[in-house]
């Protein structure tokens, strides 16, 4: 489905792991002003979402509240409602929910078990310090309000939110943020927020990549191609100032530049494409059928835009695209997973939530 976004410019867009404080300046309960005496301090960690189950009506409350974020379909209302509940919804959850059933595994959600498991081992990192993590999903269950209440209830005094997507875009990272915003003006809550914005370009995240590629080569071979699938949003938006295309190529760039010398070629390519406009190319299905049609017998495909496997890797780069490549006459395809809860993902995220720790510390003295 869609990073999208009627936005432009951020602030903050090419530092290498930005974060910014801001204080709620709403009415405390007792709770709550107690807390900051302790400093206890909560992390959420935040990725997009899925379904409660496979079924039809599950998908459709899921696409309902994802298709009705500002962020993600900037229409006019007027013109958006009727295109959503007299098409979209009508039609397209019968098809997704076949979709999901293909990726769903014995614990449910691919994209929900292993940010639960990410969450855990962040939590066993910080064991002596005062620091609980909480995950949420920006759009289903479980939600960034529960999970907020879930901190405030144990006396947070600051919160620090990750979203899980390494490059910065208004359609993901801001839409979090929009939601940690009305939940904590909503609750009232008097602490100190401090938001990351991105980690596209971090070291170790960089590493991180470098050594899951590597270690696939070893287990498969080393192909001919390698495609880094990223997931798409339309063109407009880019001429509007976000991000996130030039995020992505400096991630790819880096990756190449330390996987190199390799005798493979490398090329960036955009996903999950939603609707008629034009996004950001070169289109991956387009760019896998003219691979093979052109000679390519081995690839190697990996999306670093993903924190966590989930429906657009393990359904449509995994399966989907599989077939395309296949069919035009290609030999051997195979996806590279993401990161999920490798240790050197979890290491990453301990790093950036303790550099953040540490600016939250200097602020509050």
């Amino acid at each position: 489905m869609a990073h999208m976004t009627p936005d432009a410019s951020h602030q903050t867009a090419h530092s290498a792991t930005a974060t910014h404080s801001a204080t709620a300046t709403h009415s405390a309960t007792a709770r709550h002003s107690a807390a900051h005496t302790s400093l206890r301090t909560g992390v959420l960690l935040v990725n997009l979402g899925s379904p409660d189950d496979t079924s039809v009506p599950a998908v459709r409350r899921y696409l309902t509240e994802f298709l009705s974020d500002k962020r993600v379909i900037d229409l006019p209302r007027w013109k958006w409602w009727p295109i959503l509940y007299g098409i979209v919804l009508r039609f397209r959850p019968k098809k997704t929910a076949e979709a999901y059933e293909s990726v769903w595994t014995a614990a449910g959600s691919p994209l929900i078990n292993t940010t639960r498991l990410q969450c855990q081992k962040l939590q066993s990192r910080f064991a002596d310090d005062s620091v609980v993590f909480e995950y949420a999903m920006r759009y289903g269950n479980p939600s960034i309000e529960d999970k907020m209440q879930k901190l405030a209830e144990q006396g947070i005094a600051r919160l620090i939110v990750l979203p899980l997507y390494p490059q910065y875009s208004k359609t993901t990272v801001e839409s979090v943020y929009d939601k940690v915003d009305e939940v904590a003006e909503k609750m009232a809550l008097s602490i100190s927020l401090h938001k990351i914005t991105h980690y596209y370009d971090h070291p170790l995240y960089i590493d991180a990549m470098v050594n899951a590629i590597q270690r696939f080569w070893q287990q498969n071979e080393v192909p001919q191609q390698l495609v880094f699938s990223y997931h798409g949003v339309p063109v407009r938006y880019i001429d509007q100032g976000d991000a996130y295309y030039e995020h992505c190529k400096a991630t790819t760039a880096k990756i190449i530049a330390k996987l190199s010398p390799v005798d493979t070629d490398c090329l960036m390519t955009f996903q999950s494409r939603f609707g008629r406009e034009e996004w950001t190319k070169p289109y991956t299905d387009y760019t896998l059928k003219e691979l093979a049609q052109n000679g390519t017998e081995t690839l190697h495909i990996i999306s670093p835009a993903f924190a966590a496997d989930c429906l657009e890797t393990l359904e449509e780069l995994e399966e989907e695209n599989r077939e395309y490549f296949e069919e035009n006459g290609g030999k051997i395809y195979r996806y590279i997973p993401a990161l999920n809860d490798d240790d050197e993902h979890i290491d990453l995220f301990e790093v950036i939530i303790r550099e953040s720790l540490t600016a939250a510390n200097t602020e509050s003295t």
